[in-house]
């Protein structure tokens, strides 16, 4: 059975520093990178979610037209009839 021993405990402790540092340098390096392709993906995903909603809306406005075109005729007829009407007028005094 191996016992414990100071120098193989000093080993390990050393081991752990330089592998903890190794870690930190190529984080510094690999950071900037991974972050980049990060934000150039989450880009390229608002563009198309954007563009989808774009072609959403407009084949909603090209069919909403159509509908729109019939109705406007009647509505134009209505606004004409209401626009001769003529409400009360009231006038306000100031009283001190």
């Amino acid at each position: 059975m191996d016992t414990a021993s100071f120098t193989g405990f000093i080993k390990s402790l050393l081991w752990i520093v330089l592998i903890y540092y190794a870690f930190k340098y190529a984080m510094k390096l690999l950071a900037p990178i991974l972050i980049q392709k990060v934000v150039k993906k989450a880009g390229e995903t608002m563009y198309q979610k954007q563009q989808q909603y774009q072609e959403q809306q407009n084949n909603s406005y090209s069919s909403n037209t159509e509908s729109q075109t019939q109705h406007k005729s009647e509505i134009d007829v209505n606004n004409l009839r209401e626009k001769k009407k003529v409400g009360e007028y009231i006038d306000f005094e100031e009283i001190k």
